[in-house]
């Protein structure tokens, strides 16, 4: 069978992607490896609990809005309130006004420090300013010159002259957030609650925006998993076929064929990879192909990302409570960054990579209770998620992908998770929610493996390529995001958290859409 474009990857990149073709009236595959798409956005039930698996809220950013209002997809948002919680103060993230709370909370904590803390807010709300430029419009890419005529000359044009002042600032703050921070305060206390739940090497100007970003933040009634639901049903109504429990293990762009694992064969006149990118790299037999300058660039970038490294993964810990909604909506939002001790992360000491069984249980003991803990209560923002009188509960904190693997080589992985489990809920039950522990009805968690795992993701990465790599090897400047789809690989693109650094939902949806609109345009 042959196809206008096949799609690698069913997240929302490709789900992006194999919308808009499909809504071109092109034939289009999308290949999906798991028995569900969605990728990172997921939501599943355990005995009536709806637990979402990967991301716990979306932002706009310009982007998510303007794709589902292009599809005309219908899905209901609220609101979803953030809490930033510190030892036994909480603050809520209401409005922007919030940043001075914020400084109020430091302020309190570390009062040795109040000036450097001033400059460090001061920082924080020039970047904002940069953002509120830089996603304050719809992206133009989901517009239509024609349709949306009024729109580019109201806000596009005028918009476009505050973004050429504002885009080489943003530039110049790529520096990784810790530090930029570092200028102004040597309190690595400080830093820490500042900084250790941003991934390693954040960039400044991502990081440093994020009390911007948590007031963007919508939630799906449903779930996350509602815009993979909405976004299945408009593919396929489209006449797009979607083919679930679908790996793909050998590409080749000559003939223009991929292959799955069970030997089936289908034909291509474009590809989108939206998957991990090494994937892309291992399926080509290189040595076969006939043009010397393609096999030699595409040789030059698999060996380029060859040791290039993932960004960090998570531990999620997932909780069913025999414990109302009110019980924790009294103490915080629903969707909650919390720190049990402002001593700060750094006490725990260098990843114990070296270590034997022993000494990384000590390691985890001061990990958990030092680290800060991302926290979403489901049911606070839609009653439908959970058993009437119930909550469930998602606790992650960021994890590594090495640590967790070392752990499982030495052949104590399960005792690992229980482990894991038991010192997340000690170290809540003793801060923010006590008695927690005796309202348990059911506990599981997933580790980095396990997102290796499902999503395919290299290190089991959430947000695609470590920022310590040296050279990241993915675009990061928005003026040049339509190169980020291009790859060495004749009638092949990409799209997704691998194409753009740093990538996240907004840069993922973005990426599809740009890589369908090159191929609806190369097919013409």
């Amino acid at each position: 069978m042959k196809y206008d474009v096949i799609i690698i990857g069913g997240g929302i990149a490709g789900l992006t992607s194999a919308a808009f073709i499909a809504k071109a009236g092109r034939s289009v595959l999308l290949c999906e490896k798991e028995p569900a798409c969605g990728g990172l956005l997921n939501t599943f039930e355990r005995d009536g609990f709806f637990f979402d698996g990967g991301i716990r809220a979306t932002e706009n950013s310009g982007v998510l809005f303007p794709m589902l209002n292009k599809l005309d997809l219908k899905i209901d948002f609220v609101p979803n309130k953030i809490s930033v919680g510190v030892e036994d103060r909480v603050i809520r993230i209401n409005d922007t006004g919030a940043v001075e709370t914020y400084q109020d909370l430091l302020n309190d904590f570390y009062p040795e420090n109040k000036h450097e803390i001033g400059e460090i807010i001061n920082q924080i709300k020039k970047i904002m300013a940069y953002m509120e430029v830089q996603y304050g419009i719809d992206n133009p890419m989901f517009l239509d010159i024609k349709e949306d005529r009024n729109y580019f000359i109201k806000e596009i044009l005028p918009w476009m002259m505050k973004y050429a002042i504002t885009a080489p600032k943003i530039s110049k703050l790529q520096e990784p957030v810790v530090d930029f921070l570092r200028r102004y305060t040597q309190n690595q206390s400080l830093l820490d609650i500042i900084c250790q739940h941003f991934f390693q090497e954040t960039p400044a100007f991502f990081a440093l925006s994020y009390v911007k970003l948590y007031l963007e933040y919508q939630y799906p009634l449903g779930g996350i998993g509602m815009i993979v639901k909405k976004m299945v049903e408009y593919i396929e109504n489209h006449g797009g076929i979607i083919k679930t429990n679908t790996t793909i293990v050998s590409v080749d762009p000559e003939k223009k064929i991929v292959t799955e694992k069970n030997g089936a064969i289908y034909e291509y006149d474009r590809l989108i990879w939206a998957a991990d990118q090494k994937a892309l790299y291992r399926s080509i037999e290189i040595e076969k192909l006939a043009n010397e300058n393609v096999k030699n660039a595409i040789s030059s970038r698999k060996a380029l990302i060859e040791d290039k490294t993932g960004n960090d993964s998570v531990l999620t810990l997932f909780l069913a409570l025999n414990r109302e909604p009110e019980y924790f909506a009294r103490i915080a939002s629903e969707h909650f960054f919390y720190t049990p001790s402002k001593i700060g992360l750094a006490q725990a000491g260098p990843l114990p990579l070296d270590g034997d069984q022993k000494t990384i249980k000590k390691w985890l003991e001061d990990f958990f209770a030092l680290t800060t803990y991302e926290i979403s209560c489901p049911v606070m923002r839609d009653a439908t998620m959970a058993p009437r009188g119930k909550t469930g509960l998602i606790i992650s904190t960021l994890f590594d992908y090495s640590l967790t693997k070392k752990i499982d080589a030495q052949g104590w992985y399960d005792e690992f998770k229980t482990l894991c489990e038991t010192l997340m809920i000690k170290n809540l039950e003793n801060s923010i929610y006590p008695h927690i522990e005796d309202a348990v009805i059911l506990k599981f968690s997933s580790t980095p493996l396990t997102l290796a795992k499902t999503a395919g993701n290299t290190d089991g990465a959430i947000v695609g390529w470590a920022f310590n790599n040296k050279p990241v090897p993915a675009e990061s400047r928005i003026p040049k995001i339509l190169q980020a789809v291009k790859t060495p690989v004749p009638g092949v693109l990409q799209a997704g958290q691998w194409t753009y650094s740093p990538a996240g939902l907004p840069i993922s949806i973005l990426t599809g859409k740009i890589a369908a609109d090159q191929v609806i345009k190369d097919l013409k």
